[in-house]
């Protein structure tokens, strides 16, 4: 089992709570039980904050104009880039603002796989992907005469691995993979399968939107080439997405939209494009959203984003036991803590997962019922829909106590 003694002192949730307005409210006459931050996080009022102090201060369009407020609005946004960039340990150059991982993957589908790959060429991703990390690929390929190909999941959870070499090899030109699974909450031997990669010579996309969140991530560790991740999951504003990417894949990528601030020159008959990330930004970007998730990293890297993994380790293995101890509860993905995050996917026998999302937010517990856009996965582990906990930094205890309490009222009332 991972150990979970290494970090520093012990993260004082207390504290982080009361950082979270939101957590003081309740849910149907119940303190509200929030374990859905693998759908989107809570937010600070830090960030709160932050974001409303640039719309009140020095709101204006940036790059384009000589007035103070667009200076001012201008060095807010490119600050938040250097910030992020310092955040996942990675060159400011590469770092793309988007709306969140969906439009950046949607990104490197359009500008990479369909317009620098050629018929033939495969792309390699998992069953365990996001739709947001399978439908751009579906697209490029139809629309590029490319070839898709699946590593498996095992009945654990796991990643299967044993035929990696063979998937890498001609004509596999990249692999796309999340680095923690939303549903599983499996982490992928990303080090492993990137070294794997670059030795057939074949990139690397990391769809990192559950991972950034909650653990260390460094660009310069893992070395992989393009990483996708969203503000809203980590503290920060939604509308805050981020690419980044290869300076030198981004120079060679063409643009993925047209219009302003993307543009070096522009005649009737053709356009030139700005440098490197901007070519890839066009028209008025989300600088409020930008301003939060800078505030966000300044958040998690003040807490320790170690600290915070490790309690994190400590209420998924709380949570797995509880889910054990109660009646008819089927969890799916890894059982203990090993490679493994704290989004747990669980079904309660003879109750469709909607109906137990329904009885759990009557007692004030929101998690998540569905399908996760994981309709492959899904198929994979032979249920419709799973109902989905996941822990955060701000989660206590007594609120996995509180879930186990609320899924004994699950039971009473279907029996």
């Amino acid at each position: 089992m991972t150990d979970i003694s290494v970090a520093t002192a012990p993260l004082d949730v207390a504290r982080v709570r009361a950082d979270f307005p939101i957590l003081r409210r309740t849910v149907n006459g119940h303190p509200l039980v929030y374990l859905d931050s693998a759908a989107t996080s809570q937010k600070p009022q830090s960030v709160l904050d932050a974001t409303d102090a640039y719309y009140q201060e020095h709101n204006a369009n940036v790059h384009r104009g000589v007035h103070t407020l667009g200076n001012e609005a201008t060095d807010v946004f490119e600050s938040a880039r250097q910030r992020v960039a310092r955040f996942i340990d990675a060159p400011a150059e590469g770092v793309v603002f988007l709306r969140n991982t969906t439009e950046a993957l949607n990104l490197v589908a359009s500008s990479y796989a369909r317009e620098l790959l050629s018929p033939g060429d495969r792309i390699v991703l998992t069953e365990m992907e996001h739709h947001s990390n399978l439908v751009p690929w579906q697209l490029a390929a139809e629309r590029a005469g490319l070839t898709l190909d699946f590593l498996s999941v095992h009945d654990d959870g796991a990643l299967d691995l044993s035929n990696l070499d063979e998937l890498l090899a001609p004509p596999t030109k990249l692999i796309s993979l999340s680095h923690q699974s939303n549903v599983l909450g499996t982490v992928a031997p990303l080090r492993d399968i990137v070294a794997a990669a670059h030795q057939h010579d074949v990139l690397v996309c990391v769809d990192a939107a559950q991972s950034v969140p909650h653990m260390p991530v460094s660009v310069r560790d893992l070395d992989c080439d393009f990483l996708a991740f969203s503000g809203h999951k980590m503290c920060g504003p939604m509308g805050a997405g981020v690419l980044w990417a290869r300076p030198e894949l981004l120079e060679r990528m063409p643009p993925f939209l047209g219009g302003g601030s993307m543009i070096l020159r522009v005649s009737l008959e053709r356009s030139s494009w700005s440098t490197v990330p901007h070519k890839f930004e066009a028209g008025t970007p989300d600088v409020g959203a930008a301003t939060g998730l800078a505030a966000a990293c300044d958040y998690l890297d003040a807490i320790g984003r170690d600290r915070i993994h490790t309690h994190e380790l400590e209420l998924t293995g709380h949570l797995l036991a509880v889910l054990e101890e109660v009646d008819g509860v089927e969890v799916y993905g890894p059982r203990t803590l090993d490679d493994r995050g704290g989004a747990v996917s669980f079904n309660v026998s003879g109750v469709h997962a909607h109906d137990v999302g329904t009885i759990l937010d009557r007692e004030g517990v929101a998690v998540r019922a569905g399908h996760h856009c994981c309709q492959p996965l899904m198929k994979r582990l032979d249920v419709a829909a799973t109902a989905r906990a996941s822990v955060y930094l701000y989660n206590t205890h007594e609120e996995i106590d509180a879930l186990g309490a609320a899924l004994g009222e699950v039971r009473r009332i279907f029996g």
